[in-house]
C-alpha cells in the first residue's frame, strides 16, 4: 500500500478492512477491564492485544513496568493473535492513539507496515461487533529488536550530556514533580524536555494535529544540530512515549525509545531527578 501509515483515517479503514490486520489495544490504569470492554464492543474484525500479556515482559527493576518482551515471546504472542506480519497492521484504542502507538512502534522496528487509527474508536462511525473473538493461529517470524533504537538509562544521560533532545511524554504535572499515585519519585530526567503526548491531539476533533501544528510543537527537535545524537523519548513506562515517536515520524524524524522510562529511572535512587519544588508546595 503506497503512503500507508503512520496514521490512517476511519474512512480509509472502512474501505480497507479486508486488507489489514486490525488490533484493539485498549488498556486502562483506572481499574477498568480492557478485555471486558472489547467483549462489549469492538471494530469489525479486530483482535484484542494485551499491553501487559502480549506487548510487555514482566515488570522488573531494572526494566520498569512494561519492558519489551523477548523477540521469542513477541513472535509467539503475534502468532497466537493470528498475525503473521504479511498484511499491514492497523492499531486503535479509545484515547487517541496513546496506547495503540506502542504496538505501532514495535512492528515498525521490525520493518512491518503498521499504522494507528487517527482518533481511535471515537472516529469510527460504522457498526461495532461484540463477543469473544478466537483468532486462527499463525506463524510470526522471530526477529531481534534493533538495539540501537531501544536505549537504556545510561544512554539517556549520555545523549543529554552530548546536547541531544530527550522528550518526556508525560503530562506537565508529573513532569514538574507533583505527587501522584503512579511515579516512584516525582520529577523528571535532568535536561529532558516536556512534550506531553496528549497535546499531539486536537482537543476539539480528537484527531492528531496537522503536520504544520506538529512541526511547530516539535520545533526543538527539528532545530537540533545536525550530526548530534538522535532524539529519544520516555514516559511513565515506555508506552505513551511512542505517541511522540509517532508524531515525529509524521515529521520525517526517527527517534528512539527509553523503554524503562520513568518507572525505571525514578525507582533507581542513584539517578538524579529535577522537579519544580514550588509546584510541590
Amino acid at each position: 500500500m503506497e503512503d500507508f501509515g503512520p496514521l490512517v483515517s476511519a474512512e480509509w479503514l472502512a474501505d480497507n478492512l479486508d486488507s489489514v490486520h486490525l488490533f484493539d489495544s485498549r488498556s486502562y490504569l483506572d481499574g477498568r477491564s480492557a478485555p471486558e470492554a472489547f467483549l462489549q464492543g469492538h471494530l469489525p474484525g479486530a483482535i484484542f492485544v494485551s499491553l501487559d500479556d502480549d506487548l510487555s515482559a514482566i515488570a522488573s527493576q531494572p526494566g520498569g513496568r512494561h519492558p519489551f518482551p523477548t523477540p521469542t515471546a513477541f513472535a509467539e504472542a503475534m502468532g497466537r493473535l493470528g498475525y503473521a506480519g504479511a498484511r499491514p497492521a492497523v492499531i486503535y484504542d479509545d484515547v487517541g492513539g496513546g496506547m495503540a502507538a506502542r504496538l505501532w512502534f514495535m512492528l515498525t522496528l521490525l520493518d512491518i507496515p503498521a499504522a494507528v487509527l487517527d482518533g481511535g474508536m471515537h472516529a469510527w462511525h460504522g457498526e461495532l461487533e461484540s463477543g469473544l473473538v478466537s483468532p486462527v493461529p499463525a506463524i510470526f517470524e522471530e526477529e531481534p529488536w534493533p538495539s540501537d533504537r531501544l536505549i537504556n538509562a545510561d544512554e539517556v544521560a549520555d545523549r543529554i550530556e552530548a546536547g541531544g533532545v530527550v522528550l518526556d511524554a508525560r503530562n506537565t504535572s508529573r513532569f514538574m514533580g507533583k505527587p501522584n499515585r503512579i511515579d516512584p519519585r516525582f520529577g523528571h530526567v535532568p535536561g529532558a524536555i516536556n512534550l506531553a503526548w496528549e497535546d499531539n491531539i486536537d482537543d476539539l476533533t480528537g484527531l492528531m494535529l496537522s503536520v504544520e501544528e506538529l512541526r511547530h510543537r516539535f520545533v526543538e527537535v527539528l532545530e537540533s544540530p545536525d550530526g548530534g545524537p538522535q532524539p529519544a523519548a520516555y514516559c511513565g513506562s515506555g508506552v505513551t512515549a511512542c505517541h511522540d515517536l509517532l508524531a515525529l515520524r509524521m515529521l520525517g524524524v526517527e527517534a528512539d525509545l527509553y523503554v524503562g522510562s520513568w518507572s525505571e529511572w525514578g525507582a533507581d535512587e542513584s539517578r538524579p531527578i529535577e522537579a519544580d519544588v514550588s509546584d510541590n508546595a
